[in-house]
């Protein structure tokens, strides 16, 4: 029914969050580096194009680090476009950071069915590709201490309910669930919420290696910022509150009937909004 991300966007969360950020120890990396605020592309693609950047400098194929973008492109029949632009992905070097941003314009395409931003449009100044420079190497840095990386790019097979049945994660080392969230300011209730419902769908999915996660942690390049806490640390009742209110295990049948009459309805008004707008599209042309 939904993805992760939708779900918990529509959750309302006690004062602070399930797991309030004062929770988290929090660490701050130093390298003396300033990034420059004068960005010309949309901060999502930047914290796309980090991620996908960093696995592939750490020996994951290019095909597999963009394998959603080539999955977005795909499904708008954009396939050479979006291989043009991966063959000039090389290394760590501006016109690999230039085509990579391109590149990553497509995940929406495959993860929401819209492309909301025009790849041949997107041309990082300078500033951006430096600030993305800075924040590969970082993490990359971030890496070097804390890996190595288990499993990355993992979805949660067994672990799927009917509330929600989309949603893949970010990197597993043998002890922490790791998300990256390239983010301006701290991040919020929604975040650690999301990392949270990660990791109780992962202790429900087909894979063992949830079994010796410990911790829950979120680096942000862009601040230079580590946010780890104790999964030990965080109560029972939060655990359980969450499993089954937001994720739906042992929901019961009147409860997700409730919300999938709310998902209907909700879906009607999207599509109905959509269908509008494209009426009023071809009637102006």
């Amino acid at each position: 029914m939904y993805s992760v991300s939708d779900r918990i966007r529509k959750i309302k969360q006690p004062w602070g969050g399930y797991i309030n950020r004062k929770e988290f120890e929090t660490i701050i990396r130093e390298d003396g580096v300033k990034l420059n605020e004068n960005e010309n592309v949309p901060p999502s693609l930047i914290g796309l194009t980090i991620d996908y950047m960093t696995r592939f400098l750490m020996g994951t194929s290019k095909e597999k680090a963009f394998r959603i973008s080539l999955k977005g492109a795909i499904s708008i029949k954009e396939k050479l476009n979006a291989y043009k632009f991966l063959s000039m992905i090389h290394g760590l070097d501006a016109e690999s950071i230039i085509y990579a941003t391109k590149l990553v314009a497509y995940d929406d395409c495959f993860r929401a069915g819209v492309l909301r931003h025009n790849p041949q449009e997107l041309n990082p100044n300078q500033e951006t590709i430096d600030n993305i420079m800075t924040m590969i190497k970082r993490s990359l840095s971030f890496w070097e201490e804390f890996g190595p990386i288990v499993k990355e790019g993992f979805t949660f097979t067994g672990g799927y309910t009917r509330i929600i049945s989309s949603g893949d994660g970010d990197y597993l080392t043998k002890d922490t669930l790791w998300e990256f969230k390239v983010l301006k300011r701290e991040f919020r209730s929604i975040h650690s919420l999301q990392l949270l419902v990660y990791y109780l769908m992962g202790k429900h999915s087909v894979y063992n290696e949830f079994d010796d996660i410990k911790k829950l942690g979120i680096y942000n390049p862009r601040l230079n910022k580590i946010y780890i806490i104790d999964i030990c640390n965080i109560s029972q009742e939060t655990l359980e509150t969450v499993s089954k209110n937001v994720i739906g295990y042992d929901l019961p049948e009147k409860e997700y009937k409730k919300l999938k009459e709310e998902y209907e309805k909700e879906f009607e008004k999207e599509l109905n909004e959509f269908l509008y707008k494209l009426k009023e599209k071809h009637s102006s042309q």
